[in-house]
């Protein structure tokens, strides 16, 4: 894959993942953030941690939430294995802005 489909296909996958997340916490500002300039930002942090677990392949992103408060991100849901769950938490920690990450995905059960 040249270098332009690779790059189309990373901006297609953040814009999905920004599209899903806005049709799943719609628009409003919660009463800790003060400006939608800080909501957007937010927003943003949360489509690429989703982004970065796409293109890993290593996390499974459908399994796994996102949600972002202030340049801290809170991941959820359920992962394969231990290796698995720390490595969608050092992909959270990779993105520009993330300022802390709460690791609360659950191992599923053998």
């Amino acid at each position: 894959m040249n270098q332009n489909a690779h790059q189309f296909l990373r901006t297609l996958a953040l814009a999905a993942a920004a599209l899903s997340i806005t049709a799943v916490t719609g628009c409003a500002v919660t009463r800790d953030q003060t400006t939608v300039g800080a909501y957007i930002d937010d927003s943003a942090i949360t489509a690429a941690v989703k982004a970065k677990f796409i293109e890993a392949k290593t996390v499974d992103a459908a399994a796994i939430g996102v949600e972002t408060l202030n340049g801290t991100v809170q991941l959820s849901g359920f992962a394969k294995n231990a290796t698995e769950r720390s490595d969608a938490e050092k992909f959270a920690l990779q993105v520009k802005g993330v300022k802390s990450v709460q690791n609360r995905i659950a191992l599923r059960p053998a």
